[in-house]
């Protein structure tokens, strides 16, 4: 192992989270964290205190940067070892072991494990493609994180249900050409679209990214925010985006 901290594999980096002073262990052999889970972290709805899980956590950005927010006990779930080994050692290397408890399994069996309805708010950054047949021309572990191989929607779906509390919050990022399958999916296992957001890489271009929040046994009413826009005319990040990276304040995305 490498020296540093002796907490790094071989091909593994430390990386900042320009933020809190917190790092994250990441490599490229593996799929890194992008700017969905940085917009998913600061948009979702998190209770002050109680529970919170995290689904599909991969490396553990999300509740590394959720840990910030909010004094709640976090979890975060990951099906491949090696990513939930990275996100378990960024926890021991930022010292958060108090905070944040990361496991290894399945999203589809975590119930089983945890009960039914014992979290007051969950998030999740899904693989985004089904499978469609053709080939994958992605590694093992990249390909798990972008395409529905270990879950569909559905079944992070009707996850999101099984563990969260009547009244929780459910937030996920997705590519808006699934919407309309996730507010389909969302209402048969009860979860109440609530607020939407799409984020445009530019102002004249259309989303690439939706930001979804509900309730469980929520009362049908949604509000669509306005867009987020990444990149100015100049090719710089607007100033939205240069607040979530950057700034010190809080708030809704």
């Amino acid at each position: 192992m490498n020296k540093e901290n002796g907490l790094l594999e071989p091909s593994e980096r430390i990386d900042d989270l320009l933020t809190h002073d917190l790092r994250i262990i990441q490599s490229d052999e593996v799929f890194s964290f992008s700017m969905d889970a940085v917009l998913l972290a600061r948009f979702a709805g998190i209770p002050s205190k109680g529970k919170i899980m995290d689904l599909c956590t991969g490396n553990g950005v999300i509740p590394l940067l959720l840990s910030t927010r909010t004094k709640a006990q976090i979890e975060g779930i990951e099906i491949q070892p090696r990513l939930a080994g990275m996100a378990k050692r960024s926890v021991i290397m930022n010292e958060l072991q108090e905070k944040i408890m990361i496991r290894e399994g399945d999203l589809r069996e975590l119930y089983k494990e945890t009960g039914y309805g014992v979290y007051d708010a969950v998030t999740v950054n899904p693989p985004y493609m089904p499978l469609n047949g053709s080939d994958i021309k992605l590694n093992r572990h990249q390909a798990i994180a972008r395409h529905e191989i270990s879950c569909t929607l559905e079944e992070v779906i009707e996850s999101c249900y099984r563990l969260v509390k009547p009244g929780g919050k459910i937030n996920m990022v997705h590519k808006p050409q699934r919407l309309g399958d996730i507010m389909a999916l969302m209402r048969q296992y009860r979860l109440e679209p609530k607020r939407l957001r799409f984020v445009h890489p530019r102002a004249h271009l259309e989303a690439n990214m939706v930001l979804i929040e509900a309730i469980r046994d929520g009362k049908p009413e949604v509000r669509l925010l306005p867009p987020l826009i990444v990149y100015d005319d100049n090719n710089r990040y607007c100033p939205e985006i240069m607040k979530i990276y950057y700034g010190s304040e809080e708030g809704e995305v």
